[in-house]
């Protein structure tokens, strides 16, 4: 039970803070949705720094990486509002604001996890 509210409250700011990012960065006139695209980004560093403190010397607990890695980066990142503006995208015909923004979340999106990890564990 203790590790379910550790995600629920994790996951709880992880959403609001998601909100107000992406209410305010989500670009209107242009259509691009950099406000997603930055919880995103930094939700993939974020949980790459908080399992490379996880694997090395478990610097940090079992219930730290439930709050951290699968409540709080859980809930400022989202899959579904990605998935939903790409469909956006390729409905209105935006075939390159798709390519860019799909393109650019997913290789930043590796980057930043695994220069999370590198950082942590190797520097």
């Amino acid at each position: 039970m203790k590790h379910l509210v550790l995600i629920f409250i994790g996951g709880g700011f992880g959403s609001v803070l998601r909100f107000i990012v992406s209410k305010y960065l989500n670009d209107t006139s242009t259509g691009i949705p950099y406000g997603t695209m930055l919880v995103n980004i930094t939700g993939s560093l974020l949980i790459g720094v908080v399992l490379g403190l996880a694997a090395k010397n478990h610097f940090i607990t079992q219930n730290h990486t439930l709050l951290l890695a699968t409540g709080f980066c859980g809930g400022l990142t989202t899959f579904s509002t990605f998935a939903f503006e790409n469909q956006t995208f390729l409905k209105t015909g935006e075939f390159l604001n798709f390519t860019i923004y799909t393109c650019a979340s997913f290789i930043l999106g590796f980057l930043v996890v695994f220069s999370g990890v590198y950082l942590v564990k190797y520097i």
